[in-house]
């Protein structure tokens, strides 16, 4: 399984910047996938989350209605579109995945619910 994230960069606060993570060594169109991000000194936090299908996505409070997770099946890439950025979006994200599913906020905003990380992505914004 590998997953390889990238996108990030360097970004003006206001700005958008999109991430991708291609996915490969798995059934990528099967299986639900997420996006974490990760500040210095800070825990592993959760940001959007999606289903196999595409289907069903979920959201952390903080970036809902500015960031948005899609995928493409066809070409095993996950993405996250993220618009409006603040300086406290400046993280390494990650994606990962989900092998399985509840359908429930609390299952799939949890790090445990996920067994295969990417490298990371960095994201700087400035003010």
């Amino acid at each position: 399984v590998q997953l390889q994230a990238s996108g990030g960069g360097l970004v003006q606060a206001g700005g958008s910047l999109r991430l991708s993570c291609a996915a490969s060594g798995f059934s990528f169109s099967t299986t639900n996938m997420g996006w974490f991000r990760q500040a210095p000194g800070k825990e592993r936090e959760f940001i959007a989350a999606i289903s196999w299908s595409g289907g069903s996505t979920y959201y952390a409070y903080s970036v809902k209605g500015r960031f948005t997770i899609s995928r493409d099946n066809a070409e095993h890439t996950l993405y996250l579109q993220m618009n409006s950025l603040k300086p406290e979006d400046t993280a390494v994200y990650y994606c990962a995945r989900r092998p399985a599913d509840s359908g429930s906020y609390d299952y799939v905003s949890n790090p445990r619910s996920y067994d295969y990380w990417g490298q990371g992505t960095q994201v700087t914004v400035s003010s």
